[in-house]
């Protein structure tokens, strides 16, 4: 009996030690908590042995911080670009399913939701379905060291009208863009691709995008539209997104008095020359931006400076402009150009500015 006791005693002081291991490799695996920002709906992911405190996106669960260098000691600061709504047409670029093998003076578009890169990061690669991405994958992986660059395009929602709204939504976007990227470097790293990729995010005019087919076909119902991917295979630095009013022409301010959004008789060649310049370059939309001093509440200045910009818009209606190349956008006693002291500077402050664009 004592021996079958002493063997029982023996056989659990080995299992201690065993336990304790299992139970410090679970903490160990446990790095990372989800916290809530008091009552908001921003999800947080804090890292324990970081005492840093990352903000994701809406819905976005994983860590979000874009490492500083890669597997390979390499730094992976994408390329961010920051110029605004390019306005290029779908049209433009040729679809990613008319060649087997890809032409590095082309730009291609591919409709594929640069999101799921996070998923297929996880999948093993007989798991792993590329969708519409697919003869991409199959070029870079048979072609050798081709190079490639590569830019996500999202759009935010045109029925969008407040500003603050658009801005945060496309600051969002733009993260999330840059860190699903950044699961797909890790997948070319993993399959030890030696292609040199640059990446790039931008942010599309949707209507502009979609050309007619937007009067035609559903409008879309998310606050933000992931468009697809845009892929150049060369060596050169390339703008994959060039502005269709690169070489637009410039037009100057049209000025008011203060307090006032009537237009003075002197502005009317400059809006007959605009609306003329708009009937030649019919691929081109102009923005009208209303700004004024300030003077008079916040409130009423913003609407002065929508009203300005609204009768600019009238007066190039009157002329033939479609109602839909005209964007309107007020800004109030925003960006001044002048000083609101004195009076030739609030002159100057009173205006609608034109872009074409």
């Amino acid at each position: 009996m004592k021996k079958r006791l002493i063997i029982i005693c023996l056989a659990a002081l080995m299992l201690v030690p065993t336990t304790n291991v299992q139970a410090q490799y679970r903490k160990k695996k446990q790095t990372t908590e989800i916290v809530r920002e008091g009552n908001n709906k921003r999800l947080w992911l804090r890292s324990k042995a970081d005492t840093n405190w990352h903000p994701t996106p809406g819905g976005l669960y994983e860590q979000v911080t874009m490492p500083e260098m890669n597997k390979k000691g390499k730094k992976t600061e994408p390329i961010i670009d920051m110029g605004g709504k390019h306005k290029v047409r779908e049209t433009a670029y040729d679809t990613v399913w008319k060649f087997t093998a890809f032409d590095g003076k082309t730009f291609y578009y591919i409709n594929y939701n640069y999101n799921n890169f996070r998923q297929l990061k996880w999948l093993k690669d007989n798991q792993r379905d590329w969708g519409t991405f697919d003869p991409v994958m199959d070029y870079i992986t048979t072609a050798g060291r081709i190079p490639m660059h590569i830019c996500a395009i999202f759009a935010v929602n045109p029925t969008i009208t407040d500003q603050d709204q658009h801005d945060e939504i496309a600051a969002n976007a733009q993260m999330e863009a840059l860190i699903s990227l950044d699961y797909f470097r890790d997948i070319l790293i993993e399959k030890e691709l030696k292609n040199k990729v640059s990446y790039k995010v931008a942010e599309v005019d949707w209507r502009y995008w979609k050309d007619a087919s937007y009067f035609t076909d559903p409008q879309p119902t998310d606050d933000l539209i992931r468009v697809g991917l845009i892929v150049d295979f060369s060596s050169k630095k390339v703008d994959l997104l060039p502005s269709a009013a690169k070489d637009a022409k410039t037009f100057a301010d049209i000025k008011f008095f203060p307090n006032d959004a009537t237009i003075q008789d002197s502005y009317i060649p400059e809006l007959d020359n605009l609306a003329s310049y708009l009937k030649q370059e019919s691929g081109l939309e102009v923005l009208l931006t209303g700004y004024c001093d300030n003077v008079g509440t916040e409130t009423y200045n913003m609407g002065l400076s929508r009203q300005r910009a609204v009768e600019i818009k009238k007066a190039l209606m009157k002329r033939g402009i479609a109602e839909n190349r005209i964007e309107v956008i007020a800004r109030g006693e925003d960006d001044p150009v002048g000083d609101n002291n004195t009076y030739s500077g609030r002159l100057a402050n009173n205006r609608v500015t034109v872009v074409i664009q």
